[in-house]
């Protein structure tokens, strides 16, 4: 059973699901939306008895998470009844730790962000005081409406590396002071949420790709602070083996160039950025778009999406000219049709929003979703 949180600053527990199989109906309510879908529907496409999927239906129904949404002509017998995700059933917290800003956001079971709220933040600050900053806008936006809200825990998004497992903090680029900082224990035992932590990058995609079930392999450029991508293949957010993939804009495009805030020299990022900085437009199109080209042809993607603020700026232009290069680059391969470039739009929101998803994925059983901790999940009976 379902426990909702029974004090003001204690997370409710994620509902369980005894098996994949469970993840699998929940997930297709999720993708059904609001015009839900038949239990005929469910076995068919998940491939379980029909038997199977009533009583995962009835379980689901009981913990509060599936309701009834009326009828469907039947092609012969009966109507059949119309199931629905209950997306009032539980929410997340998603927080954005940019190096200068912090986004918060609450979203329901479906995804969709109920409250938000931006502010200033200075990530070289001391830990307590960037961490009791975090926790004052988790609180914000969870107090947000009259009623109380089962919120079943708080992801947080911040750029790498880290250790998404642990929830412990790495060299974050340009803040060094953060390595080997416990960041979800510390963020937890201030919230009394369970936390899930994964770099910014990664929690985007990973909205991304639960917004876009079908949406193939991709690569989230997000160029904001600083330059990083989110991994999208085979239907899994790709982390590597020691959760480093995703360091985009770490690749050096130029020998002995600028000195980058890693530590290397010529950078994308630096590059990049120095563009933006001198209001080189022109300039900072071309460097992304050779970045993106690099990781076009090296994975064969099936597209890019752009994102981050600095690309919010201007949005055509970026694209325009990202699709440019990587057309460019295609025909001098051979490689057929290039990989198409679009935006994710929203600034920096997608960040956060992903972060949110970091708790509610494992419900779905959705896209190499984060490990949440030990205590945000319970057995049933």
């Amino acid at each position: 059973m379902n426990r909702s949180n029974t004090r003001s600053g204690t997370g409710a527990n994620l509902p369980t699901l005894r098996h994949h199989n469970a993840a699998l109906v929940l997930d297709l309510l999720r993708v059904a939306g609001g015009r839900g879908i038949s239990r005929l529907e469910l076995a068919e496409r998940t491939g379980l008895t029909p038997q199977a999927v009533s009583k995962i239906t009835t379980r689901l129904r009981a913990e509060g998470l599936a309701a009834e949404a009326g009828h469907r002509a039947s092609t012969g017998g009966k109507p059949r009844t119309v199931l629905r995700l209950v997306p009032d059933a539980g929410y997340a917290v998603g927080l954005h730790l940019d190096r200068d800003e912090l986004t918060a956001v609450l979203v329901d079971l479906a995804g969709t962000p109920v409250a938000a709220r931006t502010s200033p933040l200075d990530l070289g600050a001391p830990a307590d005081e960037v961490i009791a900053e975090a926790a004052q806008a988790a609180d914000a936006v969870r107090g947000t409406g009259a009623a109380p809200k089962p919120v079943f825990g708080l992801g947080v998004a911040m750029p790498g590396p880290l250790d998404h497992r642990g929830g412990v903090l790495h060299r974050v680029t340009g803040f060094p002071q953060w390595d080997g900082y416990p960041l979800r224990d510390a963020l937890s035992a201030r919230t009394g949420l369970p936390v899930v932590v994964d770099k910014d990058t990664n929690a985007a995609a990973l909205g991304l790709a639960l917004r876009e079930p079908d949406g193939g392999d991709f690569a989230y450029l997000h160029l904001g602070t600083g330059l990083g991508a989110g991994l999208v293949l085979g239907g899994e957010l790709h982390r590597g083996a020691r959760t480093g993939a995703g360091e985009f804009g770490h690749q050096t495009l130029q020998l002995d160039g600028p000195p980058c805030g890693c530590g290397g020299r010529g950078c994308i990022e630096a590059l990049c950025l120095a563009a933006v900085a001198r209001g080189d437009l022109a300039e900072a199109v071309r460097v992304l778009g050779a970045g993106a080209a690099n990781l076009v042809g090296l994975l064969d993607i099936d597209r890019v999406v752009l994102g981050g603020r600095i690309v919010a700026a201007d949005e055509e232009a970026y694209v325009r000219g990202v699709r440019a290069v990587i057309e460019e680059r295609a025909q001098r391969d051979g490689t057929g049709a290039p990989a198409p470039v679009t935006v994710a739009g929203g600034g920096d929101r997608p960040v956060a929003e992903g972060a949110a998803q970091l708790v509610l994925a494992p419900l779905f059983g959705r896209v190499g979703a984060a490990v949440p901790p030990p205590e945000a999940l319970t057995s049933t009976a």
